[in-house]
């Protein structure tokens, strides 16, 4: 075995996969480092003021991600890329011998809690390994909003083991793998506090200068083309990509300023109540697309794009006038 070895017996997922939120899930990074923050008993909401730099891009919103600097100085967690020289089990072996945990990309199609993917559709993920039983062909890892386990003929597929199928057509396997190591003390109550605060006047140097959603508003007419062409097939990819990535984005934003004033921080009250707005708004405008597209009748949603532009105002720029960064 490698690895603490320890089962993993906590009271469930983090609040922030819990209750009742909008969207329950951000992306495949941001659900991870929850879950794995969250198993480490470290406080993962102080790791969010990278939101407010959240921007349009062309034809989606950018990812949210934590930065690996804002790791580092919250809780001492230090991240490299793997190299993946020899056998990917070996490699995993090595590093979670040592107290590290693997972060790999893999395919939903292999992971047994993938749900409705498992062994039916192929998509990227990421697990976080902390546990390889190679005796045993098993493993642990966190995933989506948990800690999991994988065995058998799942434990080959995510190592791809002699005898899968891409292997044994000579398919070329460059997993991308980073490792995740917890070199310094983590911060802890008021000194975690006052870091997160640090981190969020920086991410509000950077927020963006324009609202995004006015470019998005721009960009729309011609997305909404394309979806009306292409149909259902390409709908839960854009929206994805776009309207989760908004939506989800500003809610944790909320629950970042919430916590914050629980902290005892004083904020203005209009802001977390923005960030709520531009979340449901989001998913308003994701189910209004989805009727358009399986009705053929299309939707500019002109009324959501308004209510986002205006309660964007309320949100990041609020928070940049009130922390003396709103000057470029």
């Amino acid at each position: 075995m490698y690895g603490d070895g320890k089962v993993r017996l906590r009271s469930g997922a983090h609040a922030l996969h819990g209750g009742n939120p909008v969207w329950s899930h951000t992306n495949r990074h941001i659900d991870l480092w929850v879950e794995l923050l969250h198993g480490w008993e470290l406080e993962p909401i102080a790791a969010l003021p990278f939101t407010v730099t959240q921007d349009f891009s062309g034809d989606q919103f950018t990812s949210s991600n934590i930065p690996a600097g804002d790791m580092e100085c919250l809780y001492g967690i230090v991240r490299d890329e793997l190299s993946t020289y020899d056998r990917l089990e070996s490699h995993v072996a090595a590093q979670t011998s040592c107290g590290n945990v693997v972060i790999l990309e893999v395919d939903n199609f292999q992971l047994p809690q993938a749900g409705k993917a498992y062994r039916r559709q192929h998509a990227r993920s990421s697990i976080a390994i902390d546990v390889l039983v190679p005796e045993a062909t098993a493993v642990g890892y966190y995933h989506h909003d948990g800690y999991h386990t994988a065995s058998g003929e799942d434990y080959e597929a995510i190592f791809r083991m002699p005898g899968d199928d891409a292997i044994s057509r000579g398919a070329a396997f460059f997993p991308q793998a980073e490792v995740v190591r917890r070199r310094f003390t983590a911060q802890a109550d008021a000194a975690l506090v006052r870091a997160s605060l640090g981190l969020l006047r920086a991410h509000l140097v950077r927020r963006p200068r324009e609202n995004p959603i006015c470019a998005f508003r721009t960009a729309f007419p011609d997305h909404l083309d394309q979806l009306m062409a292409r149909g259902e097939p390409n709908f839960q990819a854009y929206a994805a990509n776009v309207l989760r990535q908004l939506g989800a984005n500003f809610e944790l934003l909320g629950r970042y300023v919430r916590w914050l004033v629980m902290q005892g921080q004083v904020l203005p009250d209009t802001v977390a109540e923005a960030c709520y707005t531009m979340a449901s708004e989001a998913m308003v405008m994701q189910f209004r697309l989805m009727r358009a597209v399986i009705s053929h009748k299309p939707d500019p949603c002109q009324d959501c794009l308004d209510q986002l532009e205006a309660a964007y105002k309320d949100t990041v720029p609020a928070l940049a006038a009130h922390f003396g960064t709103d000057q470029p």
